[in-house]
């Protein structure tokens, strides 16, 4: 018996480019070359990345953080928008691992497709560089898998890892919160990467034309286009941060991400305390007030899904308000006294916006 001759199959005709994979990592090694930082061994390339915690550290402890950018990469593939992905895929974990007064020390990466676009990767990629330049970690590893019919052709996946580490004696805990403390917030640069799904909803209801002007910022007539503000990277607030650690004592701190502010600042809250927060501290940004207006959207449901305005508030005494807010704008953040920390009675809620 004979059988047909069958053509030789190899990896590429299964989808996977072995080669283009090995391309990208050549492309992506003077990125993260150009994040080194102190305890970084070796480079790009190994079965594992290796890191020597600084001996700066007397006690040591390790904070870890691990997120995505959710439905925004949807966004991203429809208006071709994926220069500030990488920012924000470093910004979620960062930020997380900054709230307990951790220095971030290194990130890993994880890109996955169905086809590798080459050029689309590197972009993303060194986004993910640039975000870890601006939290002064290192870019320390990743993996790219290239996984034929698990993703529609064009789109990706993204997942980012973070690794910290804060002196034992210097966690922040929140414990020592106490009524009369105050709440001071920094400004966000847009939605961060949290309510697109949404904000996607609101966009294909309104079909706002996303390339025209838009009016984001009334006090210097800024203008850029709804694309632009709704793919704005998240803002990375670890170094003016911790360097003001050194000069105030923070007492807790919460990154506002999914859930707003009503639902992120109990975290950092001890069970017998609550935070009254003004409203009127602050002028919710254009891009809010746009999503508010064209998507109805109640305003409970606005604090219960977008930061409003605000990206990480830190708590700290009343008499450090005044060193902490010059200190943040002098570094370039927007820092606003947004509250105060009061006495809670039985089972109140921990937040009350008034």
């Amino acid at each position: 018996m004979t059988f047909p001759e069958r053509k030789p199959l190899s990896y590429l005709d299964a989808g996977v480019d072995i080669d283009a994979g090995n391309a990208l990592v050549e492309r992506i090694k003077p990125f993260a070359r150009k994040t080194a930082r102190e305890g970084v061994l070796g480079g790009l390339g190994g079965f594992g990345a290796l890191f020597e915690i600084p001996k700066r550290f007397r006690e040591p402890v390790l904070v870890s953080g691990t997120d995505g950018v959710g439905t925004k990469l949807k966004l991203a593939f429809d208006l071709d928008r994926h220069e500030g992905i990488g920012i924000d895929l470093v910004a979620m974990s960062v930020n997380d691992v900054l709230v307990q007064g951790a220095e971030p020390l290194f990130f890993l990466d994880y890109f996955a497709c169905g086809k590798l676009d080459l050029d689309r990767a590197t972009t993303v990629i060194q986004g993910v560089a640039e975000g870890c330049g601006q939290a002064a970690c290192a870019l320390l590893g990743g993996e790219t898998a290239e996984m034929p019919g698990m993703y529609p052709d064009g789109e990706y996946d993204l997942a980012g890892f973070a690794v910290g580490a804060v002196e034992k004696s210097r966690i922040i805990t929140g414990a020592n919160i106490a009524p009369g403390d105050s709440l001071i917030g920094l400004a966000s640069s847009g939605a961060h990467s949290n309510g697109y799904s949404l904000i996607r909803k609101i966009l294909s209801r309104a079909r706002a034309d996303m390339d025209s002007p838009f009016d984001c910022d009334e006090k210097n007539s800024a203008k850029r286009s709804l694309a632009e503000l709704v793919m704005a990277p998240t803002r990375i607030y670890v170094k003016p941060v911790l360097a003001l650690a050194e000069k105030v004592r923070i007492k807790g701190m919460a990154h506002i991400t999914g859930g707003g502010l009503v639902e992120n600042l109990p975290r950092a809250l001890p069970d017998d305390v609550k935070v009254v927060v003004w409203k009127s501290a602050w002028e919710r940004p254009a891009l809010f007030r746009w999503l508010k207006e064209e998507g109805a959207v109640a305003e409970a449901e606005m604090w219960r899904v977008f930061n409003c305005g605000i990206g990480m508030v830190l708590i700290v005494s009343r008499d450090d308000v005044s060193i902490a807010r010059s200190f943040l704008d002098a570094a370039g953040e927007t820092a606003i006294e947004i509250g105060e920390v009061a006495a809670r009675c039985g089972d109140e809620a921990q937040v009350i916006i008034v």
